[in-house]
């Protein structure tokens, strides 16, 4: 499924540290990604973004956990998921990257 990938590591801290890349697959889409990690006792993403793009570069869905929608009153506050559009946010448990790969499988269209 996923053809490339590049991922890019800055340390900011002793322990903590901006973690970005995109996947590329084989339809074209690409997976963006960003962490920031604490990692001094144990692994604790402070912030996340996954954003998912189709090959045409419209927005599929992007989980993120940027306090910008409290006033949806989102039972799992701040994390989040669009869903198509910036506008269409839904409430979502915070993924972790396997399980946003595991997603991206089911909608990534291979080639005949």
């Amino acid at each position: 499924m996923a053809q490339s990938s590049s991922i890019t590591y800055d340390k900011r801290s002793t322990h903590e540290g901006l973690i970005r890349g995109e996947v590329y697959f084989v339809d074209a889409s690409v997976l963006h990604l960003r962490e920031f990690v604490d990692v001094e006792t144990t692994v604790e993403r402070l912030l996340y973004v996954y954003q998912y793009m189709d090959a045409h570069e419209q927005l599929r869905f992007r989980y993120d956990n940027t306090g910008h929608h409290k006033q949806l009153n989102l039972p799992t506050y701040p994390h989040h998921k669009h869903e198509g559009s910036d506008k269409q946010v839904v409430p979502s448990p915070a993924p972790d990257l396997a399980a946003v790969l595991g997603e991206i499988e089911t909608l990534v269209q291979l080639p005949q």
